[in-house]
């Protein structure tokens, strides 16, 4: 076990409020998985985050802030913008809008484009520590770059080790997968990348058909739209039936399969599937008695989107 791993407590937000300010790297729960953060304003923080993740600078991050009022000071917000800022935040959605604040420190956080990233997580630790750090937190999964991403603090510890200088602990992340992000920059909405809120609830609520788009992964408008990420170290395969699972393989079912090692969801659930996924995958990596993984195919309906997303890069072999 670590020594880095705190507890949530008041005292531990202050600390971890104050590293962040001078300039430090705090990894911290949020609704989808643990995030590795830093002061947006501070472009040496920044930095230090793609140094610890081993991560390309041309992969762009994703600001955090607590408040949504504070949106329009921060981006360019139209009206659009702001009512689904207020029906789906805090929650697992991104927004990608064009840049308002000229301040060349975000340049890094933005990878040089013109837009920038931006949520409010659904987790109260990260609200707290948000607010009493004072500024907007850049904080992408806070893991090796590629790997398997963080639903506990245990997992980012085991990641990152002492490359963060303090891991707040608030438990096992909720919806287990990252945010969803969608351009708001162009006149229909696209899905930059799918995630923790399903393609389905956006359009039940925008009456408007929703764009998915896969992205340019030489140069990426949005984090996740590398061909390969969220990998095991184990090569991978995916939409494999019980029948085609080889005896070397740690198979994760998804549905009633008794023989799998894991289930994702016994009752077929989405959700359930995208909490349990990445945990899976650690275990699976974990599994000195096979040397491949197997996943079962997952429906496209709902938080399946994201679940086939993750397992698709995951699985690519360069």
């Amino acid at each position: 076990m670590t020594d880095n791993i705190f507890a949530g407590t008041p005292d531990n937000i202050d600390k971890a409020a104050a590293l962040i300010a001078d300039g430090g790297l705090v990894a911290f729960p949020t609704d989808t998985v643990y995030g590795l953060g830093a002061n947006v304003y501070n472009a040496q923080a920044v930095a230090s985050i793609y140094a610890a993740k081993g991560r390309p600078s041309f992969d762009p991050l994703i600001s955090h802030i607590a408040d949504i009022d504070f949106l329009a000071e921060y981006a360019v917000a139209d009206s659009r913008a702001l009512d689904l800022a207020r029906r789906f935040w805090p929650g697992p959605l991104t927004f990608v809008l064009r840049r308002k604040d000229t301040n060349p420190a975000l340049d890094l956080v933005c990878s040089g484009l013109p837009n920038i990233a931006v949520r409010m997580p659904n987790h109260p630790l990260a609200l707290a520590l948000i607010k009493k750090a004072g500024v907007p937190i850049a904080a992408p999964s806070a893991n090796r770059f590629k790997c398997v991403s963080p639903t506990t603090a245990q997992h980012v510890a085991d990641s990152l080790g002492d490359k963060v200088d303090m891991i707040l602990d608030g438990g096992a992340c909720q919806i287990g997968v990252e945010t969803t992000i969608i351009d708001l920059t162009t006149p229909q909405i696209v899905i930059l990348r799918a995630g923790g809120l399903s393609k389905e609830d956006l359009e039940t609520y925008t009456g408007e058909k929703i764009a998915l788009s896969t992205g340019n992964p030489d140069k990426p408008s949005a984090p996740g739209q590398l061909l390969r990420h969220y990998a095991p170290c184990k090569p991978l395969r995916i939409n494999v039936l019980p029948a085609e699972v080889q005896p070397d393989e740690f198979y994760i079912g998804f549905g009633p399969m008794p023989k799998a090692r894991l289930n994702l969801s016994v009752a077929a659930d989405t959700k359930e599937a995208a909490a349990n996924l990445f945990a899976y995958l650690r275990l699976a990596e974990a599994d000195n008695a096979t040397s491949r993984i197997a996943v079962a195919p997952i429906p496209q309906s709902g938080l399946g989107l994201a679940v086939n997303d993750r397992l698709r890069r995951a699985s690519y072999r360069e």
